[in-house]
C-alpha cells in the first residue's frame, strides 16, 4: 500500500510587542488613525480564556499550552479549544505548533485533540483526566488584517485587559502580529511602522507564561543568565544566534519588568544582560555575520540612565550601609546628617527611575530593539550556517576562552592605578561572560579556573569602584562638608586616587 506524506504541522508565527506607558483608553483610536490603518476596518472581540494544566504543570514542562476561549459575551458565544506547542526560544518572534478547534461548550473536549500531538503526549488519557483550570485572561481585542506589498498577510491585534490567577491580577496591554500567510519579514515591516509612532518593546513572554508566573507570584521577577546546552549538530552561526538571543532576552525581559516593578535587581540584571550581549559580540566578532551587527544609537540614553540608576541603588543598598556607623559614632547630629544624605540619594533614585521609564517610551528605543531582534532572527539564513563537528566547536571555544584569559593576565601585570584596575575588571567581566556562554563546550577544569579567577578579581575591584562612585554621588547631592570629607577619606584609604591625589574617574 502506498504511504501518504504526513500533512505539515499547523504553525503559528507571531511577533509580540509590549506597550510601555501606553494610555490604554486611547490606544485603539491612536492606532486606527495611523495613515496605513485608517482605511482598514477593525474587528473587535471580547475574549475570555481559561488555561489548563496538571497540578505539577506537566504541559508547561513540555512547552505546551491548552486553553479554552470564549469569543463574545452574548447569548450564543463561540468556544474555541487550542493546543499550542513551542520549543524553548528566547525571542519576541515565536514559531509554535497550533491546533484550534471549535467545541460546543465551556468544557474541554478530548476528541478535539485527536488530530494533534496530544496523542503522543497522553496515549493513555491519564494526563487529560488530571487537567484543571490554572488562570484566566480577559481582554478586548481590536484587530486589523493587512496585506503587504509582497502578498504576505498579517493580523495586527491590540489586546487590552488583564490576567487573573490565584486572586492576583496583571494587566494585558500588547500587540500581537500574526503571520497568516507569506514571509516572517512582513511581521517586522509592520512592527517598524507601529514603532515609528508608538513606543514598543519586544516581548518574549506569552500570555500563558505570564499567567503561570502570576499564579506563582513570580511575575516581573528578574531574569538572570540562563545559557542553554548546545546541540550535537551546530554551526558557529547557530551557536552565535543561540548565545546572543539568550543574552538579548535577558536584557529585554528585565526592561519589560521594569515598567511596573521597582526591584533594584531588575536594573542590575538588565545591565548584566546588555553587557553579556556586547561581550558576546566581541567574542564572536570574527564571524562575518557578527561583524555586521546593527548599532544601537537610540539606546544610548536609556543605557546611560540605567547605569546612573544602578550607581544610586548600589550606593544606597550595598556600599553606604557598611559605612554608617563609622561616620555617625552615636552622634545625633551626625546621624541626622547621614539620614538626610540617604534621603537625597533616595529621591535622586526615584527621579532616575522615572527617567528610565520615560526613556523606554521613546519610539526610537523600540525601533532599535526591533532592528536587533530582526537581525538575530536572520542570522540562521546565513550561507555559512552549516553544522560542523562538535569536537571542532570545542576546540574553537577553548581557544577563544584561553585568549580572553591571557588578555586578563596581561592587564593584571600593570594594574597599579585605579584606571588600570578598572581595565582589569573589564577583562574579568568579559572572561566570566565568555565562560558562561560557552561552558557547555569547555573542559570543566579550564571553565572553573577561568570563571573563579575572574569572579574574584571582578568582586574585589568592583567593591572599591562602588565605594568611589558612592563618594562622588554624595559629594554631588549632599550639603554636609564633614560627611563628604569622611567618604573622601575612606576613598583615599582604599587607594582610589590618581597621581594627583584626586578621585579617579570611573
Amino acid at each position: 500500500m502506498k504511504s501518504h506524506p504526513r500533512p505539515p504541522e499547523p504553525q503559528e508565527v507571531e511577533l509580540k510587542l509590549s506597550l510601555p506607558g501606553a494610555n490604554t483608553a486611547e490606544l485603539a483610536k491612536r492606532l486606527g488613525k495611523l495613515p496605513w490603518l485608517a482605511r482598514r476596518k477593525a474587528t473587535r472581540q471580547s475574549l475570555h480564556t481559561t488555561y489548563f494544566d496538571t497540578v505539577d504543570q506537566q504541559l508547561r514542562q513540555r512547552k505546551a499550552a491548552l486553553r479554552l476561549r470564549r469569543i463574545g459575551n452574548g447569548v450564543n458565544p463561540q468556544w474555541l479549544q487550542t493546543l499550542k506547542t513551542s520549543a524553548a526560544d528566547d525571542s519576541a518572534l515565536s514559531r509554535r505548533g497550533e491546533w484550534e478547534t471549535t467545541v460546543p461548550s465551556a468544557a474541554l473536549s478530548l476528541p478535539a485533540l485527536n488530530s494533534t500531538p496530544w496523542i503522543q503526549m497522553d496515549p493513555q488519557g491519564h494526563l487529560f483526566g488530571s487537567l484543571a483550570p490554572c488562570f484566566v485572561t480577559d481582554f478586548e481585542r481590536t484587530s486589523w488584517l493587512l496585506t503587504r506589498p509582497d502578498g504576505s498577510v498579517v493580523e495586527l491585534a491590540l489586546d487590552i485587559g488583564h490576567i487573573d490567577a490565584n486572586g492576583r491580577q496583571a494587566p494585558i496591554c500588547e500587540i500581537e502580529l500574526e503571520l497568516k500567510s507569506g514571509q516572517a519579514a512582513a511581521l517586522f515591516e509592520v512592527a517598524h511602522l507601529i514603532a515609528s509612532t508608538v513606543a514598543v518593546l519586544p516581548a518574549n513572554q506569552s500570555k500563558a507564561e505570564r499567567g503561570f508566573l502570576l499564579a506563582q507570584d513570580s511575575l516581573d521577577q528578574p531574569t538572570r543568565a540562563n545559557p542553554r546546552p548546545f546541540g550535537q549538530a551546530l554551526s558557529k552561526i547557530g551557536l552565535a544566534q543561540q548565545v546572543l538571543r539568550e543574552m538579548f532576552a535577558q536584557f529585554t525581559n528585565n526592561l519589560n519588568a521594569l515598567r511596573s516593578s521597582d526591584d533594584p535587581e531588575l536594573v542590575h540584571q538588565a545591565r548584566v544582560g546588555w553587557r553579556r550581549f556586547k561581550s558576546a559580540l566581541r567574542l564572536l566578532k570574527k564571524l562575518p555575520e557578527i561583524a555586521g551587527a546593527p548599532a544601537w544609537p537610540e539606546l544610548q540614553a536609556l543605557l546611560s540612565f540605567l547605569g546612573e540608576l544602578r550607581n544610586l541603588e548600589v550606593a544606597l543598598n550595598e556600599t553606604l550601609p557598611a559605612l554608617a556607623s563609622g561616620y555617625c559614632q552615636c552622634d545625633k547630629q551626625r546621624a541626622e546628617s547621614w539620614l538626610a544624605m540617604l534621603s537625597s540619594l533616595t529621591q535622586a533614585a526615584v527621579l532616575q527611575r522615572k527617567a528610565v521609564r520615560y526613556a523606554m517610551q521613546e519610539p526610537g528605543v523600540g525601533v532599535n530593539l526591533l532592528v536587533i531582534t530582526e537581525w538575530l532572527e536572520n542570522l540562521s539564513a546565513s550561507v555559512n550556517d552549516v553544522p560542523i563537528n562538535r569536537r571542532l566547536l570545542r576546540q574553537w571555544a577553548k581557544r577563544r576562552i584561553l585568549r580572553l584569559n591571557k588578555r586578563l593576565a596581561t592587564a593584571q601585570q600593570t594594574s597599579d592605578t585605579p584606571a588600570q584596575q578598572h581595565r582589569v575588571r573589564i577583562h574579568a567581566k568579559r572572561l566570566r561572560y565568555g565562560v558562561n556562554a560557552l561552558r557547555d563546550l569547555l573542559p570543566e577544569r579550564i571553565a572553573d579556573f577561568c570563571s573563579e579567577n575572574a569572579a574574584i578579581l571582578q568582586t574585589n575591584i568592583g567593591a572599591k569602584r562602588d565605594l568611589l562612585q558612592a563618594s562622588v554621588l554624595v559629594a554631588t547631592l549632599a550639603s554636609n562638608p564633614g560627611l563628604v570629607d569622611y567618604l573622601r577619606g575612606v576613598v583615599v584609604g582604599a587607594g582610589l586616587t590618581d597621581a594627583n591625589g584626586l578621585p579617579a574617574s570611573k
